[in-house]
């Protein structure tokens, strides 16, 4: 996380001056060697003195007018967005500006403004703006370049080299989960958990029902394992418990032990307290029985520590509250302000962005959207809903343009930034969208127009009737404008000639072309709508992309938070990418998305996307065509190719399309039996290191289900499969987190889990001490058939 270079690269500052204009007063250490007039503008927005304060971003080393030059080059690292080294354009910076407004009578036009910026290669620009505060604070207290050296050197003395590196499976899994103590192992300032903190009592809230038992603590626990009579022998599964890092449930009974360690363990409240009875080498239930601990007989069950939550008293005294974040601070002038560092950031994630923000904006019924129909934004005719159109835009390069008028620049800013975040996925899935964004763009230096496919914000309205746009998004009146001759910046082509896959009854065909348009006015005649207009604008209510957005605005209204809204545009944009790849296949004959689609057959796993029918396949392809073929000529697209092969060498998961088997499982009905056993046997197999178990949980969100889909195989009818499963859970419960993910399944699949887990542990100690019953005499019944309902007692 530390890297190379410093956190800060520059601070500048600009003044109004009523006879000259804006102007560059400062640039520290060193110019920048670029344009002033360009950095003061952007700098002092327009209309910046109707605002007593407002933030504006922009970027340099983007584009050829806006590259720096300094006297002395930058110390700097290869940037996430210059990966596979596919050209050597300098580092991007990320600026963010600080404008304020006194009003003084003594002075000319009554005002004095100032603006203060920092330079900086980190997108998570929102940490520093309580320290531009102070130091602007401090300027206009006392202007001098001393201010500027104050911030400046107090930016670069922030520590972060303990500040854990994520992987990009690792990020997927930490910000999309709500629980605070996510990957605490990797903050090794914690200190373990002292044994006084196992035993607490909470409100009714935290309470249990009767089956939820006792708390017990890992240190009792492990001392029972110890002081065992008969050293001899591994302790007997009855006299230990099978735990999910401290959850413990009962074998053969109905009773719950929880850890207070763990905190919301088995479904508990953190530090749920049912009496609990220790004593010497044994732990009693309030029944008077032992439990039985899944990993006290495992050698290689995790033993790193309790997991810290919420609850603990170390996180209470604010050595890290959050896990999300990295706790440090900056100094300056006697203050020492917090900073919580945000660890799940891609580089296409740049500030504090809202995608609820720019959803909530664009969804209002005053909204309306004007201009020519074309097929690379309108998949669904004139029912395409704003953000689908915006999204579209994005994906296949147009030149999107956000109007703010009298609105602050800070604000406009913002929707640019949640335009790349949506676009990209959240920064998990696409990128090349920071890259051409301008947050705010003005008159001066109207290089930016000439950007291929610029995604600029702007707040004055002379750029809608004289700048070059094709999608203008006026964030004041909520209009939609589709400018007029973007079919003459963008002709539609004519199709290639459509691969017929022999398991669609119909060929695919991209873009416009006549057979294409058939394909999908006969699929909108067969659903009911009217054929009259054209088949590549046909209309239909419940499009699945409207009922997407229909559904995060359900949630937005319900008030569901910003993570759960990006997490279902991470999941649109990687179903986007996996459905070109099956386009590119029926189309071109080949993809460079994937690994190519296939149905499972002859013992071998399928992969691609996953459809529930082919019909239903053909209805989405035919809707996707267009945009498809739009985004294919994209600079986005060839980004895609690039990550693609690097993500397919460096997989952790390796011979088979993993997240295909998942979708098989989570979504298809009636899988087979043979491809159900092979597919939780294939992931067993492959499941054996660090890296292999964060690649498989990062597949499997909480919102989506976490570990259900796979916890449902612990009752199917075959052993095989419930034996598979059973070696998958195992292998999660070696590492915290992958305990974290079975702490969520409910009470029943844990159970079910556990006790087969002990059922297979007793059966390997009875083998190992040749105490094993004949074979005859073994009931293995299926578990769908529990002995009491075959009447066996």
């Amino acid at each position: 996380m530390a890297g190379k270079g410093p956190h800060c690269s520059f601070v500048l500052l600009a003044e109004f001056d009523i006879d000259s204009g804006a102007q560059l007063t400062y640039q520290f250490p060193q110019p920048l060697g670029t344009d002033e007039g360009l950095l003061a503008n952007l700098m002092l927005p327009d209309g910046a003195e109707r605002h007593l304060e407002d933030w504006t971003i922009f970027f340099l080393n983007q584009t050829p007018f806006n590259t720096i030059a300094p006297v002395l080059a930058l110390e700097t690292e290869p940037s996430d967005n210059q990966s596979n080294g596919e050209d050597d354009r300098p580092e991007l910076l990320y600026v963010l500006n600080l404008v304020r407004t006194k009003h003084d009578k003594s002075v000319r036009r009554g005002a004095v403004v100032k603006a203060m910026a920092i330079c900086t290669r980190h997108p998570f620009i929102q940490i520093f703006k309580p320290v531009l505060l102070l130091a602007l604070d401090d300027y206009f207290a006392n202007p001098s370049q001393e201010c500027l050296t104050r911030l400046f050197d107090a930016i670069n003395s922030m520590n972060i080299s303990a500040a854990p590196a994520l992987t990009r499976c690792e990020k997927l899994i930490m910000r999309a989960s709500e629980r605070k103590d996510i990957f605490a192992e990797k903050f090794t300032h914690i200190p373990p958990l002292p044994l006084k903190a196992a035993h607490k009592t909470t409100g009714s809230n935290g309470s249990h029902s009767s089956e939820d038992g006792v708390l017990i603590s890992a240190r009792a626990r492990s001392t029972t394992a110890t002081s065992d009579h008969n050293p001899t022998h591994p302790s007997s599964p009855s006299d230990s418990s099978f735990s999910l890092g401290g959850s413990a449930v009962w074998v053969n009974d109905d009773s719950v032990i929880v850890d207070s360690q763990v905190g919301v363990a088995i479904g508990a409240g953190p530090g749920s307290v049912g009496g609990a009875s220790v004593s010497g080498s044994s732990v009693l239930t309030s029944r008077g029985r032992r439990s039985t601990d899944t990993s006290s007989n495992s050698s290689h069950a995790y033993s790193g520590g309790a997991i810290p939550t919420s609850s603990d008293p170390h996180l209470r005294s604010g050595i890290s509250k959050d896990t999300h974040f990295f706790q440090t601070s900056i100094a300056y002038k006697g203050h020492t302000l917090p900073i919580k560092l945000p660890l799940a950031t891609f580089p296409e994630e740049v500030g504090e962005y809202s995608l609820i923000q720019l959803i909530q904006t664009f969804s209002s019924p005053l909204i309306t959207i004007s201009g020519p129909l074309h097929p690379h934004l309108h998949t669904n005719g004139i029912l395409t809903h704003p953000i689908t159109i915006l999204f579209n835009a994005l994906i296949t390069g147009k030149r999107i343009l956000f109007l703010g008028h009298n609105i602050p620049a800070g604000q406009v800013a913002n929707y640019v930034l949640s335009a790349c975040a949506l676009g990209s996925g959240c920064g998990a899935v696409l990128r090349g969208f920071i890259e051409r964004s301008f947050p705010y763009a003005g008159l001066a230096g109207e290089d930016w127009v000439s950007t291929p496919a610029y995604i600029a914000g702007v707040t004055n309205p002379i750029f809608e009737t004289s700048g070059p746009w094709d999608l203008l998004m006026d964030i004041g009146t909520g209009r939609v404008v589709v400018h007029k001759d973007i079919h003459v910046s963008f002709p539609t082509t004519t199709a290639p000639p459509a691969l017929v896959n022999p398991m669609m009854p119909r060929p695919i065909k991209a873009e416009n072309s006549t057979g294409s348009e058939d394909d999908i006015q006969r699929i909108a005649t067969r659903d009911g709508k009217d054929g009259n207009q054209k088949s590549e604008f046909a209309a239909k209510q419940d499009s699945l992309d409207n009922m997407f957005i229909e559904d995060l605005i359900s949630a937005i209204t319900s008030h569901f938070g910003e993570t759960l809204v990006r997490m279902r545009f991470t999941e649109y944009v990687s179903r986007f990418v996996r459905l070109a790849s099956r386009y590119e296949e029926l189309v071109v004959g080949s993809t460079k998305l994937g690994c190519g689609s296939a149905p499972f057959s002859d013992g071998s796993l399928g992969r691609g996307i996953v459809f529930p029918d082919e019909a239903v396949a053909f209805k989405e392809l035919a809707a996707n065509a267009s945009r498809i073929e739009g985004w294919r000529r994209s600079k986005s697209y060839q980004y895609c190719v690039q990550d693609f092969k690097k993500y397919r060498a460096t997989a952790a998961i390796q011979g088979f399309d993993l997240s295909h088997q998942l979708l098989k499982l989570r979504l298809v009905k009636n899988l087979p039996d043979a491809e159900v056993e092979l597919i939780v046997r294939s992931i067993a197999d492959n499941l054996r290191t660090y890296e292999q178990i964060v690649e498989l949980l990062a597949c499997m969100p909480p919102h989506a289900g976490g570990l259900q889909p796979l916890s449902f195989c612990l009752f199917h009818h075959q052993e095989s499969i419930r034996e598979a499963t059973v070696d998958i859970f195992n292998e999660l419960r070696q590492n915290p987190v992958g305990v974290i993910f079975l702490q969520a399944l409910n009470h029943f699949q844990r159970y079910a889990y556990v006790r087969q887990a002990h059922a297979r542990e007793s059966r390997m100690k009875d083998l190992s001490h040749g105490l094993a019953p004949p074979p005859h005499l073994v009931s293995r019944t299926p578990s769908n058939r529990s002995e009491v309902s075959l009447g066996v007692m």
